[in-house]
């Protein structure tokens, strides 16, 4: 019973059960697109799988011989070989027209809504080497993965980063119905940035840039993921949350979360002024 119960709890965890046969949507359009191409790739091969297995079990059945009998020796049916490689062929074709018409809405980010962040909010950026939306304008956030914590720089790419550029750690802050994008990068070893309602996973590898994108809708909400990559001993430790909030929120914050940086700096110099004074450093 004990070991049941154990089996039990961890079958039916929240995260564990979250999205069951199909992978989680919901949060953001690219992850609806995801859901949705899965989805109708499980639909077909659950069809051809009782086709299939259907036949099977027919003709197990129907054709059986009693014991001691001899087999019949039947060299085929061209007609029918020919017939169902040629509708094999047929369904990878349609499901490979299937793929490349839904890889675009997952690959390519698309314009914010009229009510996200605007380009007078001031951190919108451009650039040409990210997935960028039909006008250009996007949220940029540099995602690095370390042992074993995320970083969070807000407005630059990764290989942008400075002093003075907004940032945070574990939690990500993002405006509602605007476009983010994310460069993604780890400083050590490999890790892998995964929030399931947002869309699927990103590596983040030491010296090697690699880019997604969401666009969650509603503010209030709080979207959990893990680090998807065994990284080390701590690796059950590195979670990461995107949280969702109105643009103005986001603006307000994004101002608050300067002045703390700002004042946290201060006070370290201040420290090690301190130190050097007494010579301790």
């Amino acid at each position: 019973m004990l070991a049941l119960a154990t089996a039990l709890s961890l079958v039916l965890a929240s995260s564990a059960f979250a999205g069951f046969i199909t992978p989680e949507s919901g949060g953001s359009p690219n992850a609806d697109q995801i859901s949705s191409l899965y989805k109708i790739i499980l639909y077909i091969a659950i069809v051809v799988f009782v086709v299939v297995e259907g036949a099977l079990l027919y003709s197990v059945f129907r054709f059986r011989a009693r014991k001691g009998r001899v087999a019949a020796q039947i060299h085929g049916n061209t007609r029918l070989e020919v017939a169902w490689t040629v509708a094999a062929a047929l369904i990878l074709v349609v499901l490979a027209t299937i793929t490349f018409v839904k890889l675009g809405p997952i690959k390519n980010p698309p314009n914010s809504d009229a009510n996200g962040l605007t380009a007078d909010d001031g951190v919108l950026t451009a650039s040409a080497s990210l997935p960028t939306p039909p006008n250009g304008r996007k949220l940029t956030i540099c995602v690095t993965g370390r042992q074993y914590i995320w970083r969070y720089t807000y407005g630059s790419t990764c290989q942008g980063n400075a002093f003075g550029v907004p940032y945070s750690y574990q939690e990500m802050v993002v405006p509602a119905n605007t476009t983010v994008v994310l460069d993604v990068e780890a400083t050590d070893v490999i890790h892998s940035w995964w929030i399931p309602p947002l869309g699927g996973k990103v590596q983040a590898i030491p010296g090697y840039k690699n880019y997604t994108w969401f666009k969650a809708p509603t503010p209030g909400k709080l979207y959990k993921g893990q680090c998807a990559e065994l990284c080390g001993r701590n690796h059950a430790d590195m979670t990461a949350q995107v949280r969702v909030v109105t643009p103005d929120q986001y603006t307000a914050w994004l101002a608050a979360q300067k002045r703390r940086i700002a004042a946290a700096n201060a006070q370290a110099l201040a420290l090690k002024k301190q130190l050097t004074q007494f010579g301790d450093l």
